[in-house]
C-alpha cells in the first residue's frame, strides 16, 4: 500500500491524494438510496488531463479499480467506489476553458457544475440546456450517465448537447472525438460511445457542448386534472400544436403536495380544484418577444382546458421558479418522506398511461406504494417507491421494469444502470446485446480496472 501510495501522490502531489482517515464519508457514496456507503482505499484529485493519464497507468499497473466521480449527485450507485480501488475526483478540474460565441460552443472540465457554467453562459447570452434535477451536478457526471431533465423535452438530452470529448482510456491513451463541428462522419462516433457509459469505458477530461440563444421571456402554465390517464392523453395534444413547450412535466397530487409543502409554496388553486385533482401538468413557455409569448400562453390554455383540464394557471415569475425548482428537488422530497428507492424508467409517450397503471397495479399486489412526476413530453416516469421489505422490492421493481421493457421502453432513462439496477438489466436485456456490450467493454478497458461491478458483474 505504502509502494502505491507513493506512486499516486507522486503525480497528484501529497495533498491532492487521500488515504485512511482522510477520506470522508462524502467520497463513499453518491445520492443512490439503496445501497451502503463504501470508503475506497484512495481518494486522487487530478489537475490536468495528464496526471488522469498517470493515474490510469498505474492503477494498471498495480490492479486498482478506478471509480471516477464528479459531484456525487448521481442516483444510480456508479459513483460508488471500491473499497480496494482508486476515486478519481475531478474536482481540481473545474474550469471553463472557453465560450464559443460564434460557434454557440463551450469547452469545460468535468469538474464544472451546472450552476458554474449557467452563470458564465449567461454573460453571453447563451445557456446550455441539460438541466437535471440537481444543478449542483457536473458536466462530467451528466456525461457519465447521458444525464436529461425537464428540458429535453425540447433540447434533448446530454448526447443531444455534446459535440466533442477529449478523453483518457483505461491504457493511459488521450484521444479527441467530435469538436465544434455540428456534424461529422468519418468513423465510429466515439462521443456518443462514451457518453451514457457510467465510467466504464473512458475519462472525460475536456467536453465540448452545445449552447443556445437564451430567451428573455418565459411563462409557466399549470392544468389541474381530475384523471391522470386525462394528462397522459393531453401530453401528444400538446407536442402536435406547435407550441414547442421547454418544460413538459406531470406531478401526480400526492407528489404536488408534498413538493408544495416543503418549498411553502401556494398555487392560488381554489380548494375544490385542487380536492378534485389527480394529476398535473406543467407546461414551460419561452420567447424572444413578450407578444408571441402571450399568444402561445392564451393557446396553451385554451388547449388544456379543452383537454379536460379543469382549469389553466398562469403562475406569476416567482411562483414559476419556486414550482420549477420544487420539481427539481422531487427527488429529495422523496427521500425526506422515507422513499426506498427511486427509478427513472422510460416508455414511448403514448404507452404512459398504460404503464403507470401497470405499475400502479403492480405495487398495490405488493402492499407498495409507487408516487411520482416525469418527463412527460419524453416518456420519462420517476417513481418513488415505497416498500420496506428488500425482497419484495427487487421483485416489484423488475416487474415494473418488465412492464416498461414490454412497451418499448427501457430500466432508465437518464439516471443510469450503475450498481443499483444491474440485476436487472442484466435479467431482462438482450443476452446478445449484454455480449457485444461486454467486448465493447473488453476492447477499452482489456484489465477492466474502469468502475468493475457497474453495468457488468
Amino acid at each position: 500500500m505504502g509502494d502505491v501510495a507513493a506512486v499516486l501522490a507522486e503525480i497528484v502531489g501529497d495533498k491532492h491524494l487521500l488515504t485512511g482517515n482522510q477520506i470522508s464519508e462524502d467520497y463513499a457514496h453518491d445520492e443512490a438510496l439503496s445501497y451502503e456507503p463504501v470508503k475506497p482505499k484512495y481518494v486522487a484529485k487530478p489537475a490536468s488531463t495528464e496526471e488522469v493519464a498517470a493515474l490510469l497507468v498505474a492503477a494498471a499497473e498495480n490492479g486498482l479499480p478506478v471509480t471516477a466521480r464528479g459531484s456525487g449527485t448521481g442516483l444510480s450507485g456508479a459513483s460508488r467506489p471500491r473499497e480496494d480501488g482508486l476515486l478519481l475526483s475531478f474536482e481540481r478540474m473545474n474550469s471553463i476553458l472557453e465560450v464559443d460565441v460564434d460557434n454557440q460552443v463551450a469547452v469545460v472540465q468535468p469538474g464544472v457544475t451546472l450552476t458554474e457554467l449557467d452563470e458564465k453562459t449567461a454573460e453571453a447570452g447563451l445557456i446550455y440546456t441539460v438541466h437535471p434535477g440537481e444543478l449542483a451536478a457536473s458536466v462530467g457526471g451528466n456525461v457519465g450517465t447521458n444525464a436529461g431533465g425537464m428540458r429535453a423535452v425540447k433540447y434533448g438530452v446530454t448526447r443531444n448537447n455534446v459535440l466533442g470529448l477529449q478523453a483518457v482510456l483505461p491504457t493511459g491513451e488521450i484521444i479527441r472525438s467530435g469538436g465544434k463541428t455540428a456534424k461529422i462522419s468519418s468513423g465510429y462516433d466515439l462521443t456518443q460511445l462514451i457518453i451514457g457509459s457510467e465510467g466504464t469505458l473512458a475519462l472525460a477530461t475536456e467536453i465540448v457542448v452545445k449552447l443556445h440563444p437564451r430567451l428573455a421571456h418565459g411563462a409557466t402554465v399549470l392544468a389541474p386534472f381530475g384523471d391522470l390517464d386525462q394528462v397522459m392523453n393531453a401530453v401528444p395534444k400538446v407536442i402536435a400544436s406547435g407550441l414547442s413547450p421547454n418544460v413538459l412535466e406531470y406531478i401526480d397530487a400526492f407528489t404536488m403536495a408534498a413538493i408544495t409543502y416543503t418549498a411553502e409554496l401556494s398555487l392560488g388553486i381554489p380548494d375544490a380544484v385542487r380536492d378534485a385533482t389527480q394529476a398535473y401538468l406543467v407546461v414551460g413557455l419561452e420567447n424572444a418577444e413578450d407578444g408571441r409569448l402571450g399568444e402561445d400562453v392564451q393557446r396553451a390554455g385554451e388547449l388544456l382546458t379543452g383537454l379536460g383540464a379543469a382549469d389553466a394557471y398562469v403562475l406569476d415569475g416567482p411562483s414559476a421558479r419556486k414550482l420549477i425548482e420544487a420539481r427539481e428537488k422531487a427527488f429529495w422530497t422523496a427521500k425526506n418522506a422515507g422513499a426506498d428507492d427511486v427509478i427513472d424508467v422510460v416508455v414511448p409517450r403514448a404507452a404512459m398511461p398504460e404503464f403507470l397503471s401497470s405499475a400502479r397495479e403492480l405495487a398495490t399486489a405488493a402492499e407498495s406504494g409507487v408516487v411520482g412526476c416525469g418527463h412527460a413530453g419524453d416518456g420519462n416516469v420517476h417513481l418513488a417507491v415505497f416498500c420496506k421489505d428488500t425482497e419484495k422490492r427487487h421483485k416489484l421493481l423488475h416487474d415494473i421494469f418488465a412492464v416498461a421493457m414490454d412497451l418499448g421502453g427501457a430500466i432508465s432513462g437518464e439516471h443510469g444502470i450503475g450498481n443499483t439496477k444491474k440485476s436487472h438489466f442484466l435479467e431482462l436485456e438482450d443476452p446478445a446485446k449484454i455480449e457485444l456490450l461486454r467486448r465493447i467493454k473488453q476492447s477499452f478497458d482489456p484489465k477492466g480496472i474502469l468502475n468493475p461491478g457497474v453495468l457488468f458483474d
